[in-house]
């Protein structure tokens, strides 16, 4: 059991980190180029978007850490986590691409990417543990509605 906190607790702050450093290039236009664009009628309010990734990472985080307690010397355990390394890169990916390089159409081939990838990563971890799997489902619904927002973000544009 201690081991298997400790790995959560290192996947957590892996998680954290990959967020935190992908904030820097969000935070170099969100209140400028952001604020000029054209956004549907759904889009949240700047401040719900922290609080929400917070929470998503640590689901991560968790939900990966439950997975490498499983034992990383099993082939299975290797493919689920690095599926999820993919995918967290590409998370961070798309606040370069979208935010940083203000491209919504290569954000949105980015995050179309990603999606597919956390399909990927939810199938593998169900194979290792159902409920880590589990704990990705709010996480690939609020990148469905992100994907969907940078759709009409860039269709607006």
């Amino acid at each position: 059991m201690k081991r298997k906190l400790i790995y959560i607790a290192i996947m957590v702050g892996i998680c954290l980190g990959v967020g935190f450093l992908s904030s820097f290039a969000t935070q170099s236009s969100v209140n400028d180029w952001f604020v000029t664009l054209n956004k549907p009628s759904f889009n949240p309010p700047s401040w719900l978007f922290a609080p929400v990734w917070t929470a998503l990472y640590i689901m991560m985080g968790v939900s990966a850490g439950i997975v490498w307690a499983k034992g990383f010397h099993h082939l299975w355990v290797k493919t689920a986590l690095y599926h999820f390394g993919f995918q967290l890169l590409l998370n961070a990916a798309w606040s370069i691409v979208f935010f940083g390089f203000k491209q919504p159409f290569w954000g949105l081939v980015v995050i179309i990417t990603l999606l597919c990838l956390i399909v990927l990563t939810m199938r593998w971890f169900r194979i290792v543990s159902k409920s880590a799997s589990w704990l990705l489902i709010p996480y690939l619904l609020w990148v469905c509605f992100a994907t969907v927002l940078n759709y009409k973000i860039w269709e607006l544009n």
